[in-house]
C-alpha cells in the first residue's frame, strides 16, 4: 500500500430520474478519477433524491439486491479505472427487511464488503426508520489496494463509538456518505448551529481516533420527488453541502461550498497519521479496563 493517496468526494444533485441520478454520479466518478483520486466516495442514497421525507410502500420499489444491478455498475468502473469506491445503497435483503448500505468496492472490480447503517434516525423530514432496518453487521473497516479504510453513513456520525470501534480496526479514514441539509422552518433560528455542530462531530473523530474522515453529503432542494411523483406536501429539505475531509489533527484538508456540486480531491499522508499518534497517543492510554458500563443505555 502506499504512504500517501488521493480520495474523491462526491458532492452532487439529485433529480427525480434514478437512472440519471445514476449515470451523472458515474460520470463524476470519472472526474474524480481524472482528477488524481484513488479512493472516490458518494453521497448517502445518491440514486434518488431523498425520499424518507414521507411513508410511502411504494418507494420499496426503489431498493435491489446487493450484488445487483447497480453494484455490476460501479464495479465495473471501479475496475475500468482501477480506484476503490464507495456508494451508499438502498439494499432489498429479503420481502419487508429493507437496509441503508454503504458497498466497498475495490480497484479490481470486487465487492470487498458491505456496511449496514447502525444507527436509524427518526425526525420530522428523516422518517428513515420507516425504510430501514438498523445493520447487524457491527462496525467494519475494509482493506483495500490503496489502503485500510471504514465506511459509517450519515446518522452514524454523532455516535463516537462507531467511529472508535471502526478506528480501532485500522480504519485510516472514515467516510461518512451523508444526507443532512436544513428543515425550512429551522433554518433561520438553528441552521449555523446544526451545521457548526455536524461540522465539530467529524473533527471529533479524527482528533480522538487519530485518523482521517471524510463527510460527503449532497446540495440542493428537494421535495423527495421520485420520478416525477411529489414526494411530500411538505417544504423539502436544503441540502448544505459542505463536505470536507479532515486530517487526524482535526485540520480540514479541503472543504466544499454549501450550494453547488464540486469534486473535492484531498491527500491521505499516513505519515502524518503515524506523527500524530506518536504525538497524541489516545489509543495507547485508552482504559479498556474501566469501560464495561459503556454497553449499559445509562448507569444508575
Amino acid at each position: 500500500m502506499p504512504d500517501n493517496f488521493r480520495v474523491g468526494l462526491i458532492q452532487m444533485w439529485a433529480t427525480p430520474d434514478p437512472e440519471r441520478n445514476l449515470q451523472h454520479a458515474l460520470d463524476q466518478v470519472h472526474g474524480a478519477a481524472k482528477k488524481g483520486a484513488q479512493i472516490v466516495c458518494l453521497p448517502e442514497l445518491f440514486q434518488t433524491q431523498y425520499f424518507c421525507q414521507r411513508e410511502d410502500a411504494a418507494l420499496f420499489d426503489l431498493a435491489e439486491p446487493i450484488p445487483g444491478p447497480t453494484t455490476a455498475k460501479l464495479s465495473a468502473i471501479a475496475k475500468q479505472l482501477g480506484i476503490v469506491l464507495i456508494g451508499s445503497l438502498f439494499e432489498k435483503r429479503a420481502p419487508g427487511v429493507y437496509h441503508n448500505t454503504a458497498v466497498m468496492i475495490d480497484a479490481d472490480g470486487s465487492l470487498r464488503g458491505i456496511y449496514r447503517k447502525m444507527h436509524i434516525p427518526d425526525d420530522p423530514l428523516y422518517y428513515e426508520k420507516y425504510y430501514f432496518t438498523p445493520g447487524d453487521l457491527g462496525f467494519k473497516a475494509f482493506d483495500t489496494q490503496v489502503g485500510k479504510i471504514g465506511t459509517l453513513v450519515c446518522w452514524d456520525q454523532w455516535y463516537p463509538e462507531g467511529a472508535r470501534l471502526t478506528a480501532l480496526q485500522g480504519a485510516q479514514v472514515l467516510f461518512y456518505p451523508t444526507a443532512i441539509g436544513w428543515h425550512p422552518d429551522e433554518k433561520q433560528q438553528y441552521g449555523e448551529a446544526q451545521h457548526n455542530a455536524w461540522h465539530v462531530m467529524h473533527l471529533a473523530h479524527a482528533i480522538s481516533n487519530g485518523v482521517y474522515v471524510a463527510a460527503v453529503n449532497r446540495v440542493g432542494f428537494e421535495q423527495g420527488d421520485v420520478r416525477g411523483n411529489k414526494a411530500t406536501a411538505g417544504k423539502g429539505l436544503e441540502f448544505w453541502g459542505g463536505s470536507f475531509l479532515s486530517d487526524p489533527f482535526g485540520r480540514v484538508v479541503a472543504q466544499a461550498s454549501h450550494d453547488k456540486e464540486e469534486i473535492l480531491i484531498g491527500e491521505v499522508d499516513l505519515q502524518l497519521l503515524e506523527d500524530t499518534r506518536r504525538n497524541w497517543p489516545f489509543l495507547r492510554d485508552r482504559r479498556i479496563d474501566s469501560y464495561g458500563s459503556i454497553t449499559s443505555r445509562l448507569i444508575d
